[in-house]
């Protein structure tokens, strides 16, 4: 009698139950490691807080959907952090149920289930999701334009509006939306099905929705005369090259538990003769084909391209939405019947490529600091850091925190503080009296467009309502650096505060030199 796996079954039977389960645990697993191991949040996750903190349209970490839902999530979670990460984990999760619907929609719900199960092993679905932010939610967005795409252009069905909701909400959560939206269009364009979408009345709503949306952020670009052709570029140098191939190594190091799984199921390995179980797939609709190929190729090698171009240091678009259809693009090539060989080690690899990098996280977190002198920015106080200072100013002057400056790393965790005081990032001094005196007419536009980074608070404002200077202390009398004694003259240093980190290891102990800059009198 032969006995098949149950997994084999359930992925056979139920492929919907097998996504929910490898999906929630994938997602419990990267809630529960910050709830128990960082004391404070991921390197830039305060400071986008405090810019979502104050609503505006635009800043200079791009459009704000991103930062105003990140506030949101913080306020509903009686300001804990547990808000954010839960919200990002709801993201990847609703990324890969699209995701799973596009594939179902192309491969059927068998092989569907393994395009997902191996994507789930890409390891920038793990812990840079738990810094929420612009790439964060870009994921699911993109994930439902290519969904509705699809279904435009290869199904013919009409989702037009929902295309166009989510194309302005992306344009509202990242800078690359411009060139995702491009790579979408010259698609369409380039087939005849595509053109023939196009070509529909609705298409023309579509695009007045889309400009809608985007229509305040794009008022905001051009007041702040942000918005702008791209460099032209006469040709690739080879620092841009070799930053090319740094991005793509990038990318192919986030994908060794997919290679893994893929070579241990591949013939060379696999060469003995064996009963193995088959997962089957409906023919596939050739266009469909070249879409997925396109749209796992052109995130990836497209973006890496111009962002070498640009000098960004990160893949235009982001690592998730580039490796997003990695797994769908394997089940492609694999071919309409896939074999299961070895399925107790198939099942071990799985389950070790998608625990390790959490793992990695918290052998990162309890053992660098014994290895090296670099701070875990997660293993900061931030509660207690923020709670000292907002209570310390509130004592000293019957007033809650208005403001903070200084450091900006533990302005912005003070910045969450109880009061959720403003955060004021200045790199020029408060006062500009002359060009004489604060240098060349280059430098000096330079310090204003600097100071303008959080325009809810001026220099001036924050001496007028007071706030906490905070600045990290090199000695026990809490001497402040020259560059705070400049921007801030006149300041007087209390007794440096001292904090624990997590895991202190080689380190010192965190001591945070401070002063409070008293509100004037009305």
């Amino acid at each position: 009698m032969r006995f098949t796996s149950l997994v084999v079954e359930l992925i056979r039977a139920r492929p919907l139950l097998v996504f929910w389960i490898v999906a929630l645990f994938q997602a419990a697993m990267w809630l529960l490691v910050p709830l128990l191991l960082y004391r404070g949040p991921p390197d830039g996750l305060a400071t986008a807080l405090a810019f979502g903190r104050e609503y505006q349209v635009g800043t200079d970490l791009g459009p704000p959907l991103a930062f105003w839902l990140a506030d949101i999530a913080y306020r509903a979670a009686g300001s804990h952090m547990f808000g954010i990460y839960l919200l990002s984990q709801f993201c990847i999760i609703v990324a890969f149920r699209v995701l799973f619907e596009l594939a179902r929609t192309i491969v059927g719900s068998q092989q569907a289930v393994l395009a997902l199960l191996l994507t789930m092993t890409v390891t920038a679905f793990g812990a840079p999701s738990l810094t929420f932010g612009p790439q964060v939610l870009a994921l699911p967005l993109w994930s439902l334009l290519l969904l509705h795409a699809w279904r435009i252009i290869g199904q013919g069905r009409n989702a037009w509006f929902a295309l166009s909701i989510e194309a302005g909400l992306l344009l509202l959560t990242t800078p690359d939306a411009a060139g995702l939206l491009l790579a979408l269009a010259v698609f369409a364009l380039a087939t005849e099905r595509g053109r023939n979408a196009l070509s529909s009345v609705d298409s023309l709503f579509a695009l007045l929705v889309i400009a809608v949306l985007a229509l305040p952020y794009l008022i905001w670009l051009v007041r702040a005369d942000a918005l702008g052709a791209p460099p032209w570029i006469d040709g690739l140098e080879l620092n841009q090259l070799l930053r090319w191939g740094g991005l793509l190594l990038s990318l192919l190091l986030a994908i060794p538990g997919l290679v893994l799984l893929v070579v241990l199921n591949s013939r060379f390995v696999n060469r003995a003769s064996e009963d193995a179980p088959v997962i089957v797939r409906p023919p596939v609709d050739p266009l469909a084909q070249i879409f997925v190929y396109v749209f796992a190729l052109a995130p990836a090698l497209g973006g890496s391209l111009v962002a070498a171009l640009s000098g960004v240091d990160h893949v235009i678009g982001g690592a998730p939405i580039a490796l997003s259809m990695s797994g769908l693009v394997i089940v492609l090539l694999s071919g309409d019947l896939i074999h299961l060989h070895r399925l107790r080690l198939l099942r071990a690899a799985w389950l070790t490529a998608v625990v390790a990098p959490a793992l990695a996280v918290v052998a990162m977190v309890v053992g660098q600091p014994w290895f090296t002198n670099t701070e875990v920015a997660t293993s900061l106080p931030a509660s207690a850091i923020g709670a000292y200072f907002g209570e310390s100013f509130e004592r000293r002057t019957n007033r809650p925190l208005h403001a903070v400056a200084g450091d900006p790393q533990l302005a912005a965790l003070v910045a969450l503080g109880p009061s959720r005081p403003h955060l004021l990032l200045d790199a020029a001094p408060i006062a500009f009296s002359s060009e004489a005196e604060s240098g060349s007419r280059e430098e000096n536009a330079s310090k204003h467009k600097d100071s303008r980074r959080t325009p809810w608070i001026t220099p001036a404002k924050f001496t007028e309502l007071g706030g906490v200077v905070v600045w990290r202390a090199s000695d026990t009398a809490g001497t402040p650096p020259e560059a705070i004694v400049k921007r801030f003259p006149g300041i007087v240093p209390e007794i440096p505060r001292t904090f624990d980190r997590l895991v202190n290891g080689r380190l010192p102990l965190l001591r945070i030199g401070w002063a409070i800059v008293r509100p004037k009198a009305p």
